[in-house]
């Protein structure tokens, strides 16, 4: 079953511009709203007036502080992605195409920039949900889950994720929206994501988790995102390592990997920002600053396009990159590694 609700996202963005709002600190909730209910203004199809505003806005700001230092970035060594903590132990919620695999050696970044080592537990290859584990013992900040799975159609949600990678001085991306699309196993919602969000979280308005970020596309209709009931489904075998089902997200064979964090060039192309140590690329001879114009003959006009399309490759395959360096166009081959 799908459900649909039109695209509603940036309303309030607008209607606060309109009436001169500022995202000021406002007091909690009042006595005249329930917290063990909905908010009110889930059930409005659109905010009619200020008072609307100030309780989407108040229920953001009591909730943002812990959702942000509970969100982390995820360093996969020449890639990146996002996540969040769900226990204090640190147990850590992201996507199955970002932990690669089962027994994953990854970085945790925190909001501070405080590094960890981190290590994948299980999957599902069919539906983008994945756990890891933060390697060393600690008390770490988390939020709390949506067990229940209450969220529905139309409710204001937020996203957030490390948008391009970790940058400490930008911070936490807070994106806010409506959830505009509901199907069994994905949920969407009209946030504004991109590359780097992939496996950073979705909250709806008292801060509890519903949602890992999966599919980032160039438009809102693409933009999904695992529930979290898909989650709940599993979470006894992803804890034990289990490496569940089949599908596009991950392979049990290791996902193919190049090892270059790139960024989309106006011009055209992707222009390689880095290049992993020791990884394929740099053993390939491709260098800071080239451009990858082609992937065997196919044009490159994407940052997410070209990382699926990596995926869809098998560890020890071949491509060809066609590589604009010094005004000069080049070929380059790359035998794929696999992502450890």
């Amino acid at each position: 079953m799908i459900r649909t609700f039109p695209h509603t996202g940036h309303l309030l963005g607008g209607m606060a511009a309109l009436w001169g709002l500022t995202f000021a600190w406002i007091p909690a909730f009042g006595a005249d709203e329930e917290q063990d209910e909905s908010p009110y203004f889930n059930r409005k199809e659109v905010p009619e007036g200020i008072r609307d505003l100030k309780k989407i806005q108040e229920a953001l700001q009591e909730n943002l502080p812990r959702s942000r230092s509970a969100t982390v970035s995820i360093d996969l060594g020449g890639g990146s992605g996002s996540g969040v903590i769900v226990s204090e132990e640190g147990l850590v919620l992201t996507a199955a195409h970002v932990s690669g695999g089962v027994g994953k050696k990854m970085t945790v970044i925190m909001e501070d920039g405080t590094r960890h080592a981190a290590t994948s537990l299980g999957l599902v290859a069919s539906t983008d949900a994945a756990m890891l584990r933060i390697d060393e013992e600690g008390s770490y900040p988390y939020v709390e889950v949506d067990k229940k799975d209450t969220a529905g159609l139309g409710d204001w949600v937020y996203a957030l994720g490390h948008s391009g990678g970790f940058d400490k001085e930008r911070g936490v991306g807070v994106r806010i929206g409506r959830l505009v699309r509901m199907a069994d196993q994905t949920i969407n919602s009209d946030c504004n994501l991109i590359g780097g969000d992939s496996g950073g979280p979705l909250f709806d308005m008292k801060g509890r988790l519903i949602g890992i970020h999966s599919r980032v596309g160039q438009t809102l209709e693409q933009n999904m995102h695992v529930p979290i009931r898909e989650f709940m489904t599993h979470w006894e075998g992803m804890i034990e390592n289990e490496f569940i089902g089949e599908g596009p997200f991950a392979q049990k064979g290791g996902v193919a990997f190049m090892g270059v964090g790139t960024e989309l060039r106006e011009e055209g192309g992707l222009l390689v920002k880095v290049v992993g140590e020791m990884s394929p690329a740099e053993k390939a001879g491709i260098k800071v600053g080239d451009v990858i114009l082609e992937m065997d003959g196919e044009k490159v006009e994407a940052k997410d396009a070209f990382s699926a399309a990596i995926k869809d490759y098998k560890v020890g395959d071949k491509v060809k990159l066609r590589i604009l360096r010094d005004d000069e166009e080049i070929e380059v081959e790359v035998e794929l590694g696999e992502k450890k």
